[in-house]
């Protein structure tokens, strides 16, 4: 179907992108300071960066409450890309270290480690 559109052929690595959001995923839920870290530090830019969009200080009093969420959601939402591009640095080691085959079922085993982990941290504070 693609190919009577685009004469070349393109190849995508599957196993490459499985592994690499596992890896991410794991990171993502392992290292939750980090992650609170880089939400904060983005939230604040992006209200400081959209604050020289407005002229009058007026409207930008009024638009306040829904920009601060809307900026809340981006925050979290591009939280992610520094955990896919270290995710996608440790499926490659990974694949060069133990082989093609270890990737994905390494990432799955650092989901449900760094998954266990997070509810050991989480029962101990509670404790």
């Amino acid at each position: 179907m693609f190919t009577d559109i685009i004469p070349f052929s393109i190849e995508i690595n599957t196993a490459l992108i499985a592994g690499a959001c596992l890896w991410a995923l794991a990171l993502y839920v392992g290292l939750s300071r980090l992650k609170d870290w880089f939400i904060e530090k983005l939230n604040l830019w992006f209200n400081f960066a959209e604050r020289f969009m407005y002229t009058s200080q007026q409207e930008f009093d009024r638009t306040r409450p829904a920009r601060e969420s809307q900026n809340a959601f981006y925050a979290s939402l591009f939280s992610i890309i520094p955990f896919l591009a270290i995710g996608i640095l440790c499926d490659l080691a990974i694949e060069w270290g133990l082989g093609r085959g270890w990737s994905v079922s390494m990432g799955l085993l650092a989901c449900i480690g760094c998954a266990i982990y997070e509810l050991g941290k989480l029962d101990g504070e509670n404790s």
